[in-house]
């Protein structure tokens, strides 16, 4: 374990949103932070600390605390987290996470934190200064998505509308990232709109909050990708941004599964889609068809992880007929959870449907040279697609979630041939090399000033 001497042992907290696309990016930032010595307590949901256990790679220096998540009306039985509760549920989880505010407090007050870690819980700053603690917010998504989104709401006030969401905001540094119409709507709707939770705060309401109290920010990214942005921040909310850098993800201490390997097996390099969507999406019936007859349509081999589409409780329910005997051989549709980062890494997978959440992004980026295709689903993701496609060139957005457009997208990025294609495996390849090449320094170099930045706040 490498650690500075002359530098003091920090006693971190960390307390992310229950749901995996948080709880991961939190837990590559704390094994980092463990492997130069640091001690961690890591707050999560007690019925999902197995899952997660394969992915603490110190258990000597970061112990989990499991937290109970306590009954609220509405909420499913057994609740363990945002993946396995459905979307009109989620305010009902935020609700009962700030119901454990008095159960944080008391592990505060036993496990003496310098810092706290934290992202949805706005109320964690004013309980951190109440016992002395740091509270640092962490951005688990891209830098860019709070640049674009929370100067909208700078003003407790200011609801923006959907016409004001289309555009991003003055003097945001980039003119290639913008909403459709109904991607704001869906904004409007949702984050903007609706009530997560007893304070009848709103998600961007919670988000700003955290942003103007906290101490400090956090963010998984580095200035060679997102310098711009983060200035932007630093500007609007006056709090400094610390970079932690790209967080390189480190594959898990496990085999693929056997029964997905050996169907992998069966196909040549580079020839099969795989498509997943995040372990929260929850497609409404047209879209999650098409999807399906999209894949179908490219006549390539493809493997789909999908949750259940609104109201049907299996995937298998709302296949569309005669999918599974037409694509028999050749198409595969899970609808549990997958070891993804080893799927991304098998030979025969070529091309990568995502739905730009930041965690898959990070994977595809490292794990493999395969394609990608972007079809976003809420929030953030449309910012990260046109990111993706419009900034940096490394895949393709689908135009609209139709059979057709999707079945395009995969076809132009699975064909070598056109330029389209040359271009964005051009950058992928770039990018990847860059971080596979690079990434050792750049992790030790913003890792050693994420700690450093750390100390400094404690003066």
């Amino acid at each position: 374990m490498s650690n500075n001497k002359n530098s003091k042992i920090l006693k971190v907290a960390f307390y992310p949103w229950y749901a995996f696309g948080h709880l991961i990016p939190n837990l590559r930032l704390a094994n980092q932070l463990a492997e130069r010595g640091h001690q961690i307590s890591f707050f999560l949901p007690s019925k999902i600390q197995t899952k997660l256990a394969s992915y603490n790679h110190h258990p000597d220096h970061i112990s989990f605390i499991p937290i109970d998540i306590p009954h609220v009306d509405g909420l499913p039985p057994g609740a363990g987290a945002a993946n396995n509760v459905p979307a009109s549920a989620l305010t009902f989880l935020m609700r009962a996470m700030d119901m454990t505010r008095d159960t944080m407090e008391d592990h505060l007050l036993h496990v003496k934190p310098d810092i706290v870690f934290y992202d949805f819980t706005c109320w964690m700053p004013e309980l951190a200064r109440k016992h002395g603690i740091k509270a640092v917010y962490f951005c688990q998504s891209y830098v860019m998505t709070f640049a674009y989104f929370c100067p909208f709401k700078r003003k407790e006030s200011n609801n923006p509308t959907a016409a004001d969401l289309v555009a991003p905001p003055p003097g945001f540094p980039s003119q290639s990232i913008w909403l459709r119409a109904q991607e704001a709507a869906d904004v409007e709707a949702a984050p903007v709109n609706t009530v997560y939770g007893p304070e009848h705060l709103t998600l961007l309401d919670r988000v700003n909050k955290s942003l103007r109290e906290c101490d400090a920010i956090g963010a998984k990214s580095f200035k060679e990708l997102e310098g711009a942005y983060c200035e932007y921040v630093e500007k609007v909310y006056g709090k400094p941004v610390l970079l932690a850098g790209p967080l390189i993800t480190k594959l898990a201490s496990s085999k693929l599964d056997e029964r997905i390997h050996g169907w992998l097996q069966g196909f040549d390099d580079a020839s099969v889609i795989y498509c997943a969507l995040g372990s929260e999406c929850v497609m409404n019936l047209n879209h999650f068809q098409h999807l399906l007859l999209g894949l179908e349509l490219t006549g390539r081999p493809f493997f789909v992880v999908l949750r259940p589409p609104t109201g049907y409780r299996t995937i298998e329910s709302a296949f569309p007929k005669g999918i599974e005997e037409r694509t028999k051989g050749r198409g595969m549709m899970h609808g549990g959870w997958v070891q993804q980062q080893l799927i991304l890494q098998h030979p025969s997978v070529g091309c990568f449907v995502t739905h730009s959440g930041p965690g898959s992004i990070s994977e595809a980026m490292i794990s493999s040279e395969c394609q990608l295709v972007l079809l976003p689903q809420i929030l953030d993701q449309y910012l990260i697609a046109r990111m993706m496609s419009l900034e940096l060139k490394v895949g393709i957005e689908v135009e609209e979630c139709t059979k057709e457009a999707i079945s395009k997208a995969i076809s132009t990025v699975m064909d070598g041939n056109n330029d389209v294609a040359k271009e964005v495996r051009a950058n992928r390849v770039k990018w990847r090399k860059y971080l596979l090449r690079e990434g050792p320094r750049l992790e030790e170099s913003y890792i050693s000033s994420f700690i450093y930045n750390l100390q400094k706040l404690l003066e």
